[in-house]
């Protein structure tokens, strides 16, 4: 299992937290999230990423889970940057498998 790549830059103090990063000041613009798959002993296949806490979904196959936990993701990305959590920057996110 790898961690995720990720590209940070500074920002000034009094703009909003970073996606990821909980040191204030600091702020991701390029995130390389990694997708955890594996197949359970029934047959379904659970995708996770690790790096957003609670984000795993599960799919009859594998590309149906990478799917599903690849939307959850961004799903809870755009609800950080709906509720200011995240800075209003363009933001780069990409998933690669463990």
């Amino acid at each position: 299992m790898t961690s995720a790549g990720v590209a940070i830059r500074r920002f000034m103090p009094s703009l909003p937290i970073a996606l990821l990063d909980s040191q204030h000041g600091w702020y991701i613009d390029l995130v390389t999230f990694t997708i955890e798959i594996e197949r359970e002993d029934d047959g379904r296949w659970l995708a996770e990423v690790p790096e957003l806490s609670g984000v795993m979904a599960y799919g009859q196959d594998r590309d149906e889970a990478v799917a599903r936990v690849q939307a959850l993701a961004l799903r809870v990305i755009a609800g950080r940057l709906e509720h200011r959590e995240a800075p209003a920057e363009f933001v780069n996110v990409t998933f690669q498998a463990a």
